[in-house]
């Protein structure tokens, strides 16, 4: 099935065969050098405070005590968390590193 029209014919009539312009090197530019300037030392810098988070976290407290009918202390645990279950679950770790092994939850109550 011959439609009469050559590859240059058909080349043109899509404009493949358009010259193609020439092609200028690339212009390179090198940038300048930007002065640095140095710091002046300080004998001191100031420490960085950590942000204190805002909003709501429960405090948990607790009757402690590192033996069995033993000399009862207070402990208090405030947990970053809204969950009760997580926050006593936070507090019961903080006792295991502060070395107590008996503990009878107080209360756990929201803080502002």
């Amino acid at each position: 099935m011959s439609s009469g029209f050559t590859e240059d014919e058909m080349r043109r009539a899509l404009g493949l065969d358009t010259p193609t312009p020439p092609v200028a090197p690339p212009v390179i530019v090198k940038p300048e050098p930007v002065p640095v300037k140095a710091a002046p030392l300080s004998p001191k810098e100031p420490s960085k405070v950590p942000v204190k988070r805002r909003g709501p976290m429960l405090r948990v407290t607790l009757q402690v005590s590192k033996e069995y009918d033993g000399e009862e202390t207070r402990f208090v645990h405030d947990a970053k968390t809204l969950s009760r279950f997580d926050a006593e679950q936070e507090a019961k770790k903080a006792l295991a590193k502060a070395g107590f092994k008996y503990f009878v939850v107080e209360s756990i109550v929201q803080v502002d």
